[in-house]
């Protein structure tokens, strides 16, 4: 799975605080959050649970789809996140 566009979700609980972001390398950018390792909204608000996540054939089309998710309103986020992950399981270990 490594090096390849991805678009993720993470929260900070289930319902709790979200953040989507865009990546190359989905397990080693879930793994720097994690570890608090990039600094700025992740780490001060706790966000490090991977809820979601859509693997792109190339990055433009996921620089896209991460633009449009951001745009969406949160409830639209939730139900998006629960047609895969209803228990709201950190899907990390099923990357890494």
């Amino acid at each position: 799975m490594n090096k390849q566009p991805a678009v993720y979700i993470l929260a900070s609980k289930r319902n709790g605080t979200l953040y989507i972001g865009v990546t190359s390398n989905l397990p080693a950018r879930v793994w720097q959050h994690k570890n608090n390792l990039v600094e700025g909204f992740t780490k001060r608000y706790g966000v490090h649970r991977l809820v979601y996540f859509e693997m792109h054939n190339d990055m433009s089309e996921a620089i896209q789809r991460e633009k449009r998710l951001k745009k969406w309103r949160r409830q639209w986020k939730i139900e998006l996140i629960e047609t895969t992950n209803p228990q709201w399981r950190d899907l990390f270990d099923e990357i890494a």
